[in-house]
């Protein structure tokens, strides 16, 4: 079987989560054309409902399953991974016809409550209800293949999903919209569920293809191993998932934050309502879609950390884990850093070319730092998970939960501030999270942020910053086109970056030489190029 190097696995799944992105954003786009603000209102009303309970049911689960088959590989224990898989399909098929049952039974309950205002949603939560099954499913067979250090169908399984999904939506949206609106809006809700089981039927190809590799393990496996017993499976899944799953649901809470707090306290500021309503669409809607555009890669490393961490926990190497630890953080910087950087510098040109609105600009700029900071969260979050201490990035996320709130309410009622208090805050947020994660990194494994990286990243992305400008600066005044002015000077920045971190020793040869395909080149490249004359060791 193919085992992906970590790089390579984090390249596989950014690539995907690129295409999966842009796939989802045409699908935005097109419905929200097709149903209009209305018709939209009705498919988030249920979406909502979907994810709280798909996230009950198994977020925390592709994790867990992970760092348990990672583990049991790592001392040849090739039979409890496999029964680590089969006793966690066994659950979690369970649980999610458990859910999907709640949801199919419960939407009158939840119309009729209150709880979902508009009655016409109820088409798109019943819709929405065989899909919690499948995406739970789907969801264990994906952690299976990570926990084997094999991304490539994860990622396949996600692009193929994520077309079957748009087509299917986009097509009963058409079919149904004659019916009446929330029949549409139910139409593309259900698209999620075929979605999912053609996502099914992708890994499954991968499995049953894989079926020689696994007849060859199981004869090399350690036979002197005795199994775990299907009651301490479960028992370690559930501590393992718990705090995963937890975490996952506090994201949509500390999102709602602002939804709560930033209007109120902008009025306090002394903005109108609508005023008020204008900054916070500038916010939600403009610069955290931004910053959350860049931490693809980032999350793609957390992902390929978690099996290559608990391997190595599991044969009881710590050099390879601080080793991993570094090379990821390494590879983080190199893409934060000179984002938040040329976010942060030309953040008008790119509110304006993006939105049609330079006014979203200032917030943008704030918000730009929040890029590097969530970057080493994630990275710090995926470590600690595979070293199996799930629970501590869930506590540190609701510390800085309570500092996000904390500064929310007071930094966005000063009139000299307003959203950019809010925006701080954000910040803050992913600061005092990263902060932690570092800490008990530290206590656990030694490990210390590398900052003489840090700083050449940030020198080298201070060229870069200074190039965007006078680019920037040089040709709007010759073709008067905001959007020409913006891109030419973003790919003089690339440049630019691109030399200044081969010229400061920012990338090492070490560090790219896993790269598919065009590694090894890429490091003799490198180690000629150094004008420092260092040779790697």
């Amino acid at each position: 079987m193919h085992k992906n190097t970590f790089v390579q696995g984090a390249l596989i799944l950014t690539v995907a989560g690129i295409i999966v992105k842009f796939i989802g954003a045409f699908s935005r786009i097109y419905l929200s054309r097709l149903l209009g603000g209305e018709g939209i209102g009705l498919y988030q009303m249920a979406y909502p409902i979907y994810l709280l309970c798909l996230a009950v049911s198994s977020a925390g689960l592709p994790v867990a399953i992970s760092i348990m088959v990672a583990e049991k590989n790592a001392v040849h224990d090739y039979l409890g991974g496999q029964r680590v898989f089969r006793i966690s399909l066994m659950v979690l098929t369970a649980t999610g016809l458990f859910f999907s049952a709640l949801l199919y039974f419960g939407a009158g309950w939840l119309i009729d409550s209150g709880i979902v205002r508009d009655p016409r949603a109820y088409w798109s939560l019943l819709a929405l209800s065989p899909a919690i099954l499948m995406a739970t499913i789907l969801a264990t067979l994906r952690g299976y293949f990570q926990g084997l250090q094999n991304m490539t169908p994860t990622a396949v399984s996600q692009i193929v999903e994520q077309l079957f999904r748009v087509v299917i939506m986009i097509g009963l949206a058409v079919v149904l919209l004659p019916y009446g609106l929330e029949y549409g809006a139910a139409g593309a809700t259900f698209g999620a569920a075929p979605g999912a089981f053609v996502g099914i039927l992708v890994l499954l190809y991968f499995y049953y293809k894989n079926r020689s590799w696994r007849k060859e393990m199981m004869a090399a496996r350690d036979r002197s191993i005795i199994p775990d017993s299907t009651g301490r499976i479960i028992k370690r899944l559930l501590i393992l998932a718990l705090p995963v799953s937890l975490a996952n649901i506090m994201l949509p809470i500390v999102s709602n934050i602002d939804l709560f707090i930033v209007p109120r306290r902008l009025e306090v500021a002394g903005f109108s309502v609508e005023e008020a309503t204008t900054l916070f669409g500038y916010l939600t809607g403009m610069a955290t879609a931004l910053v959350n555009m860049p931490t693809i890669m980032t999350a793609s490393l957390a992902a390929s950390l978690v099996p290559v961490i608990s391997e190595a926990v599991a044969r009881n190497n710590p050099d390879v884990i601080y080793h991993r630890t570094g090379l990821a953080m390494r590879m983080a910087n190199l893409i934060t850093v000179p984002s938040f950087i040329g976010m942060c510098v030309i953040a008008t040109p790119i509110s304006a070319m993006l939105y049609a609105t330079p006014e979203a600009g200032p917030c943008i700029a704030v918000m730009s730092f929040g890029v590097f900071l969530l970057g080493v969260q994630q990275v710090t979050t995926g470590v600690l998970q595979g070293m199996g201490k799930t629970a501590i990035p869930f506590i540190n996320m609701v510390a800085s939960a309570c500092v996000k709130i904390l500064l929310s309410w007071n930094l966005t009622a000063l009139p000299s501030l307003g959203v950019l208090g809010a925006a701080w805050a954000t910040n803050a947020d992913f600061g005092v999270a990263a902060l932690l994660n570092l800490y008990f990194l530290h206590k656990y494994m030694k490990y210390k942020l590398d900052l003489v990286h840090t700083l050449r990243c940030f020198v080298s992305a201070g060229a870069m910053g200074a190039a965007v400008v006078g680019t920037y600066a040089a040709v709007y005044p010759l073709l008067h086109s905001n959007t020409l002015a913006t891109l030419l000077a973003i790919c003089a920045g690339i440049v630019v970056y691109g030399l200044a971190v081969i010229m400061t020793h920012t990338v090492r040869a070490e560090d790219v030489e896993s790269v598919p395909k065009i590694g090894g080149r890429l490091a003799a490249g490198i180690r000629r190029l150094d004008i420092f004359g260092k040779k790697e060791k």
